[in-house]
């Protein structure tokens, strides 16, 4: 294993000048931490992107292949359960409660107690994800009643495309029994990408997503088409590479894993007091991570009152995601041990300067993405799955949803680095709080917006967008009162804030006029005048929005080109 300076060593390869604290030296310390912290979530981004890049081919082929109202309705609907357990075990609470316990872990107590924890919490995992995977095998009929109750999931099949199957409903419960496994790759998975990230390590478990793609994908159609030769429903030969995709994603990371000189050893204590310090953490902060999920999973149940719903916002859904995995993954993966790292020191400016950082550097790239997706919501929709199955009526359908998820992109993304915040501190009671409040108030937007306004499935990504705007700032107030915190440097943020609202809104303007006169002059009939269309649009706002920060003077930009340039 590597020594104690280097696990805190910047992805390539340099190293602060530090004292026994570990603490950098000289005047100019907070502007190499910002510096490295940039860096780091620039390396976490490029894998990322190319992971949300495979994510939306997926999706394409999805759509191209299955109608949204029969097909890909069951596919979405079986894949959001063991998707929510995902976040939980895997990379949501299991990973950031283990990347800040082993920080700590490392700080005091060296490498050798660092490596029995990885031990301890593998054969944990392994324990307790199998059984939840078999109870979920078992029991899928039970959980796709109470998940999808809605008439929607009631829909005859014909009978020349059934393959056995009576209903909607009845092909979800074996796709779901198909891919319930995958959460026991994942979260295997989920816990290597921590153990590689608080060493230093980003690129790789930032690009195994990617795997988990590529392998959904190859895998994945190649059932598709197999699947039917053989009796079984083509939906079935894309589950099989869900399971395909998982096992790549934990395999890609293990050969880095195996050459940082770790081996696994089955250690099972479950009195240890830093297995009992992550599950003190993971326990609660389940529900608190995965808050997005269980909200997504709460939509599901509005969903399935309609047909073609579920499919149309997880379709949006997975369009946001790329700009906010590119933004918020990136800069929560880099954040999370810096902040812990402070947290251990008692270095409060520390952390209030590396908190301040991620915060702006959030709010710098959200916005401007925000305003692009509320501006292209429809072209970018069309030229992502406009074709095969998937007509023009469900590119409406998505822009429509996508727009309303599009308002909260900013909340969906700070709230990561929230969060991050009490992990870092250890404190799970405040966040846990906020949960359940913004779990009971997304159901109550639900109903509200749905059945009483009745929106369709718009209402429930309006119901999300909302629900995670109260959550951040309520966590933003929260942390704030923390005496070990202090002042978290807000009002620099609101000028950040300001500044960047005002150069994306000039951006928009030039935007929308572009795209109208692409479209008025060639239409979008054609694949290749979708593709001029958004990139020209897309070209135009990012000239505009640098521009506009370059006058309005937007620090965090330059910081952003510098950690590029330091790169080379």
């Amino acid at each position: 294993m590597a020594s104690p300076s280097e696990m805190e060593s910047a992805p390539d390869g340099s190293r602060a000048v530090s004292d026994d604290s570990g603490a950098a030296k000289g005047p100019d310390a907070s502007n190499a931490s910002g510096r490295a912290l940039t860096r780091s979530a620039g390396t976490v981004s490029i894998g990322v992107m190319v992971s949300r890049v495979l994510g939306l081919v997926r999706e394409q082929v999805l759509a191209y292949l299955f109608s949204a109202r029969i097909g890909l309705d069951a596919y979405y609907a079986a894949f959001r359960i063991p998707n929510l357990l995902r976040d939980m075990f895997g990379e949501g609470a299991l990973s950031k409660a283990f990347v800040s316990t082993f920080s700590e872990i490392q700080e005091k107590e060296g490498n050798d107690a660092a490596l029995r924890l990885v031990n301890l919490v593998l054969s944990a995992l392994i324990l307790v994800v199998g059984a939840f995977t078999l109870l979920g095998v078992v029991y899928a009929d039970v959980i796709v009643g109470v998940v999808f109750p809605g008439g929607g999931f009631d829909t005859s099949l014909a009978p020349e495309a059934s393959y056995g199957f009576a209903s909607k409903r009845e092909l979800t419960v074996r796709l779901t029994q198909i891919m319930f496994p995958f959460i026991f790759f994942v979260s295997l998975a989920a816990l290597v990408m921590g153990v590689l990230n608080a060493r230093g390590r980003f690129l790789i478990p930032a690009l195994a997503s990617s795997f988990f793609n590529v392998g959904s994908i190859v895998v994945g159609v190649s059932g598709y088409y197999l699947a039917p030769r053989y009796g079984y429903h083509p939906t079935m030969g894309m589950a099989t590479g869900v399971l395909a995709g998982g096992a790549l994603q934990l395999l890609w990371q293990l050969p880095t894993l195996f050459r940082l000189g770790y081996r696994y050893r089955l250690v099972i204590s479950f009195r240890d007091p830093w297995l009992g310090k992550v599950m003190r953490l993971f326990g609660p902060g389940a529900l608190i991570a995965s808050t997005v999920q269980v909200n997504l999973l709460v939509n599901s149940i509005f969903a399935s009152m309609g047909e073609g719903w579920l499919t149309w916002i997880m379709q949006a859904y997975r369009i946001l995601h790329l700009p906010l995995g590119l933004i918020a993954v990136a800069v929560s993966v880099a954040t999370l041990p810096a902040l812990s790292r402070a947290r251990a020191k008692a270095d409060r400016d520390s952390f209030r300067d590396t908190f301040s950082l991620a915060t702006r550097l959030v709010i710098l790239f959200t916005v401007p993405a925000t305003i692009g997706l509320l501006v292209l919501a429809p072209p970018i929709v069309r030229l992502i799955f406009e074709q095969g199955q998937f007509g023009p009526e469900d590119t409406l359908q998505v822009a429509g949803a996508l727009r309303f998820y599009a308002v909260g992109l900013l909340s969906f993304a700070a709230i990561k680095i929230v969060t991050d915040g009490f992990y870092a501190l250890q404190d799970i009671r405040a966040p846990l709080m906020v949960s359940f409040v913004s779990i009971a108030s997304n159901a109550g937007l639900n109903w509200f917006f749905v059945v009483v306004l009745g929106m369709d499935h718009r209402g429930l990504a309006l119901a999300t967008s909302t629900t995670m705007t109260i959550s951040v700032i309520w966590l933003w107030m929260l942390l704030r009162r923390r005496t070990e915190v202090g002042r978290l440097d807000g009002g620099r943020t609101l000028v950040t804030l300001v500044k960047t609202v005002a150069a994306s809104v000039l951006m928009g303007v030039f935007v929308l006029g572009t795209i109208r006169f692409l479209d008025g002059s060639y239409g979008h009939a054609l694949v290749w005048t979708r593709l001029f269309q958004v990139g020209s649009a897309i070209g135009v706002g990012v000239v505009v929005f640098v521009a506009g920060c370059k006058l309005l003077r937007v620090s965090e930009l330059d910081q952003a080109f510098d950690a590029l340039r330091s790169r080379r």
